[in-house]
């Protein structure tokens, strides 16, 4: 079971995401599980976001992306082959790629650690959403701390918070850990989902599949709550 996946206090269900920032299909993901609940009729069930690192070794000024790109895959006409298809994908949710425009793959720790506190400010969506659009669409690099900072406070993340945050190491254990949690359950790839601790999917699948893999979790009983979601 996903650690710390608590049921609101209201008896309704979140659905976990295990995501990393610079991972193109999350991105994907997050609008697919929104039309998702969508089909579901679930709007407002909520999404909660875990972290995991594609790359925990990359050092914290990251690596230069095309170079890269061109080690994974074995060259840069095949990286740039699956970037097209990614693309295609993208555009498909409204998403506007810009990875000729990427520089960097950077270390994402930091970012996670944003999301975190985030959580506990009640924005974390919408940090989320930043961190994926600064990166894919702006083409920033989201290693760096004034432009976490930035998205920190345009989603109402306060200035103490924030100041908190990057003069500490405040969240870093929550971090490791969770992200630790996820590998020992089995978590190789993202984005994968859970609900109630329990994984119901993986992979940014089309909105009619994670609808039909979550829709059983999300229609179970609470019994802390005494309701049915």
């Amino acid at each position: 079971m996903l650690e710390n996946s608590e049921v609101p206090a209201n008896g309704g269900r979140v659905v976990e995401v295990v995501s990393d920032v610079v991972c193109p299909w999350c991105f994907i993901g997050k609008r697919r599980i929104q039309k998702a609940l969508q089909l579901l009729g679930r709007p407002g069930i909520g999404l909660r976001w875990k972290p995991f690192q594609l790359n925990p070794g990359a050092p914290k000024e990251g690596w230069g992306r095309q170079a890269y790109r061109a080690r994974k895959f074995g060259s840069a006409d095949y990286a740039k082959q699956l970037e097209a298809r990614v693309a295609a994908a993208g555009a498909g949710e409204g998403i506007d790629f810009q990875f000729d425009r990427i520089q960097l793959v950077p270390n994402t720790f930091q970012a996670h650690r944003l999301i975190w506190l985030a959580d506990r400010e009640g924005v974390q969506d919408a940090v989320v959403e930043k961190l994926f659009h600064s990166y894919f669409v702006a083409a920033e690099n989201i290693g760096e701390r004034d432009v976490l900072r930035r998205i920190g406070a345009e989603s109402g993340i306060s200035a103490d918070s924030l100041d908190g945050l990057f003069s500490s190491d405040v969240g870093s254990d929550e971090v490791r850990s969770e992200e630790l949690h996820a590998r020992r359950l089995g978590v190789n790839g993202v984005p994968s989902f859970f609900v109630a601790g329990e994984p119901v999917a993986e992979g940014a699948d089309a909105p009619e599949n994670l609808a039909a893999a979550l829709g059983p979790a999300l229609a179970q009983c609470s019994v802390e709550g005494g309701v049915c979601g």
